[in-house]
Parts: structure tokens; C-alpha cells; sequence
């Protein structure tokens, strides 16, 4: 195999609004492909930013067009103080996952922002988005979509846990790879933990101090979406339709909430971990000691929690692996994850003859 190396910048905006994950990565192959995170960082959007794009799905069509446009702009100056901060000379490509707004995959529907063509332009990079809308026309969920980075980068581990917005898995099945969205994860804890004017529970602190509500916990539990076989998958509307109004029905201080969306969160995950092996867990929920013990009560497997690289910027490092596969003409969606009609070459690519800076 080629040990040419490539040189590609994954973005990711998560449901939690933590900020604009960047990573710049190197990939190559030996025996299996290799990886490795040359620089990444988190910028914090501002709170106008927080504002807009928490709010975006009430616009209308005209202003959703216009954010659509200015956070594409947003994200290419994002990109290029990157590129100058750390003197990066040479880039192949850049892979943008975009940040969701509507995703409502029974009607069709799907709409990550961010437009690649204005990043391409402010950085003058071939760029690589909206990597969901192909697996949905195809009959699929148009997500998870990082499995194939699970299953090409990080095979040694029996599960891959990300714990975000909302928390997906993905693992091995008879010899096919399968995820899905397990529950919604820090789009409901940093909900409560703002009640508390904070942006979340660091460490799950104020959660260690509640006391679980097991009326509310079995209702949680009850919900359809558990009872679905996968391939399924998640987003904001059901989280606001389904979940957020049983945890307001409850007059229960937020610390007892908290309490109660943990142990909700770690019995699911749990219930799909029930096979010996390791599980390799990221996302910004790795952070949150409490709910690492929680889910340790209900799993099976051992629980990993790498490096801080690995935890924060996993998702970017794997969309950039994605966007190499769309730029090589190689599958990077995986019809067994999806549920679609067949495997898929997916993301609109934007490419600048003169891609390189050097």
C-alpha cells in the first residue's frame, strides 16, 4: 500500500455548542491506515453566534439561506486563523461536517450549515460538506456516519462510545459494523446545568449531589424510541418533542434532575455494552467523571478514556478521514450503519485547482 501521507483539516459543530472543533491530521497507510492529530483546537462561539445558530431552525427560509452563507463565511476565517496560527504549509483538503439544523431522516429532511463553498474560497482549499444528505436520499438515517473511522482507526476497541449532544455507538456485528444514536447525552445536561446559570456540570458535580427520581427514570426509559431496532438515529426535534417536556412535568430541584437524566444516560448505554471487551469513550461526556461511574454500574465492557486529543477532537479527526475517502473516490458511508440502500461515496466537494499552501 502507499505510504504517501495526507494532510486534511476535519471541522465539527456539536448539538451542545461547545464551539467549532478544528484538527489538522495526518493519515497514511501501512498494513491498515494510520492517523495522527498534528494540532486542534475548540473556538468558543460567541454568544451572538450561540444565539443564532441555537435558534436557527425558526427561520425562515430566506435568513436560514442567509446563516447558511455567513456561517460558512464564519467558519473559513475560523479556519484560515488556524491555518496561520500554527504555520501549516501544506494542506490536501478540508472536511466539514457542518452544524445540524433540522434532522428528520422518516420525512427526509436533513440540513447541516456551514457552506463548503465559502470556506473553500476564504481558504482556498478544496472542501469537502454535507456528508448525510446522499445516505438519506438512499433510504438511510444519514447518520452515524463516523463508524467507518471506528472500524478503519480504532478497530482494536469492542465498542467506540461518543458521548455529545447526543450519544452514539458503534461496534461489530456479525462481521458487519453497525451504530446508532443510543439517547440524548449533553444537549439535556447542559440544558438543566444552564438553569443553573452554568454552561454544564463539570465533572458531573451538581448531578453527584441529586438524588435520583425513579418515577422520572422509568418514564425516560419508556420512551418508543428505545423499543426501535437499529439503524436509528436522533436529533434536536424529538429531544424538544419527547424528552424535555417529561423533565419539566417533574418538580424536582435541577440537581435531582441531573441526578436522573445521568442514570437514564448510563442504564441505555449500558444495555448496548453487555459484551466483554474494551469500549473506547469520547466526546465531551468523557470529561464527565460521574457519568463515566454511572455507565461503569451498568456496562459490561472496560472503559477507556483516552487522551484529551482523542476525546475532543475524535469526530473532527474522523470527518477528515471521511472527507479523504470522498476526495480518493473510496466508500465512507456504510449502508450496515445507515441503514440505506447500499454503501456510498458522500459530501458535496468544492475543489480549488490551486489547493495548496506551501
Amino acid at each position: 500500500m502507499s505510504t504517501r501521507s495526507y494532510w486534511v483539516i476535519g471541522v465539527m459543530s456539536g448539538t451542545s455548542l461547545d464551539g467549532l472543533d478544528i484538527a489538522f491530521c495526518e493519515f497514511w497507510t501501512a498494513k491498515s491506515w494510520q492517523y495522527r492529530i498534528h494540532y486542534a483546537e475548540t473556538i468558543s462561539y460567541t454568544n451572538e453566534w450561540k444565539n443564532k445558530l441555537s435558534k436557527a431552525h425558526l427561520l425562515n427560509g430566506y435568513e436560514l439561506t442567509e446563516l447558511h452563507k455567513d456561517y460558512g463565511i464564519l467558519m473559513g476565517e475560523y479556519i484560515h486563523a488556524f491555518i496561520e496560527k500554527h504555520r501549516i504549509k501544506y494542506i490536501d483538503l478540508i472536511a466539514s461536517h457542518g452544524h445540524t439544523v433540522f434532522h428528520q431522516p422518516d420525512k427526509q429532511i436533513n440540513l447541516q450549515i456551514g457552506n463548503g463553498a465559502f470556506i473553500s474560497a476564504r481558504t482556498g482549499i478544496s472542501t469537502v460538506f454535507d456528508f448525510r444528505t446522499l445516505d438519506i436520499a438512499l433510504g438511510g438515517q444519514g447518520a452515524p456516519l463516523v463508524p467507518l473511522g471506528d472500524e478503519l482507526l480504532f478497530s482494536e476497541y469492542t465498542y467506540c462510545l461518543n458521548i455529545g449532544g447526543i450519544s452514539n455507538i458503534s461496534f461489530k456485528e456479525y462481521q458487519k459494523r453497525v451504530a446508532f444514536d443510543v439517547c440524548p447525552s449533553n444537549m439535556v445536561l447542559n440544558h438543566l446545568a444552564q438553569q443553573k446559570g452554568l454552561p454544564y456540570d463539570k465533572d458531573g458535580s451538581l448531578a453527584r449531589r441529586g438524588k435520583i427520581n425513579q418515577s422520572l427514570l422509568l418514564k425516560l426509559n419508556q420512551l418508543s424510541y428505545y423499543q426501535k431496532q437499529y439503524p436509528k438515529s436522533l436529533g434536536r426535534e424529538w429531544v424538544e418533542r419527547e424528552f424535555l417536556p417529561l423533565i419539566s412535568a417533574y418538580p424536582i430541584s435541577i440537581e435531582n434532575k441531573l441526578a436522573t437524566c445521568t442514570e437514564h444516560i448510563a442504564y441505555q448505554i449500558g444495555l448496548c455494552t453487555q459484551h466483554t471487551g474494551n469500549m473506547l469513550v469520547t466526546g465531551g461526556g468523557a470529561h464527565n467523571t460521574f457519568l463515566v461511574e454511572r455507565i461503569g454500574k451498568y456496562s459490561k465492557t472496560k472503559i477507556i478514556v483516552p487522551n484529551n486529543h482523542i476525546v475532543d477532537f475524535k469526530e473532527a479527526l474522523i470527518f477528515a478521514f471521511l472527507g479523504l475517502l470522498r476526495w480518493k473516490g473510496k466508500i465512507n458511508i456504510l449502508s450496515s450503519v445507515t441503514g440505506a440502500k447500499s454503501d456510498s461515496i458522500s459530501g458535496v466537494c468544492c475543489k480549488i485547482e490551486k489547493d495548496t499552501k506551501r
